[in-house]
């Protein structure tokens, strides 16, 4: 992938969006305060310039801190702050599923046909677009969907990094760097906003939270969430939802 600042400009904007309170619906449903948003997003733009070395053989790879070392970290601290057993599984199939999807556009569709159609398309936006898309419908939830449209284009670098190792043959990769980081950013991005605007659009729809199957004192803290109660803090909030009811909460 050729380097292009899309991620540090996207990045930018979506601070900016953090800063001044307009992103905090969708951080709250993900279980991420702004303040703990913000610094993620700082720490991403300045490990965007840094590259660990990580070489072994003929390879000459590294990892990206930006791209490759935060968005892991972000994965984990997200699911292990509000995910259960069920819900890891969901997500970790899901980022399978999308880094497979994007490998195969990567390496048959686009590179598997040269002077083709496809040739006129730009990695950069083809794999979060995809990627994004693919995320969504395996993630569902907004938290889900991101974990699994970052992790899954991130598994593209992964695996050619781990072909080249297997087969032995020289190369270098940067997983997680240069254009990766680009199209890692906008990918879950892409996946939030569809989840976030498909999840809304169904919810108006339907007229609330789907209710069937549901907790009673989990619908009352959905409706409340967002439009009425904006005192009580995100650990009083939800301090007396189970395990299970937070779950059901997920899907939305």
């Amino acid at each position: 992938m050729t380097r292009f600042p899309i991620g540090i400009i996207a990045l930018i904007v979506v601070s900016v969006l953090v800063f001044f309170g307009l992103a905090h619906r969708v951080l709250d449903r993900m279980r991420i305060s702004d303040k703990t948003a913000l610094g993620i997003l700082v720490v991403m733009i300045i490990g965007s310039f840094i590259d660990i070395p990580i070489s072994l053989g003929r390879v000459n790879a590294s990892v990206n801190v930006g791209g490759g070392l935060v968005p892991i970290g972000l994965a984990v601290y997200v699911l292990t702050r509000a995910g259960s057993t069920r819900e890891w599984i969901r997500t970790l199939a899901a980022a399978g599923i999308t880094g497979i999807v994007v490998y195969y556009i990567g390496t048959v569709v686009m590179k598997g046909n040269p002077g083709g159609t496809f040739d006129i398309l730009d990695p950069i936006w083809v794999y979060p677009i995809v990627g994004g898309i693919v995320a969504y419908i395996a993630g569902r939830s907004r938290r889900s969907a991101f974990i699994a449209a970052t992790l899954g284009v991130l598994l593209l670098d992964i695996i050619n990094w781990v072909y080249l190792l297997i087969t032995g043959t020289p190369g270098r990769v940067m997983i997680g760097g240069a254009g990766a980081f680009d199209s890692i950013v906008l990918a879950g991005i892409i996946a939030v906003l569809l989840a976030e605007i498909i999840g809304e659009t169904r919810e108006r729809l339907q007229g609330g939270p789907a209710s069937q199957g549901r907790p009673k004192k989990l619908l009352r803290g959905l409706k409340n969430e967002e439009y009425a109660d904006t005192s009580q803090t995100e650990e009083t909030a939800g301090a007396d939802i189970k395990p299970e009811e937070r779950e059901a909460e997920d899907q939305l």
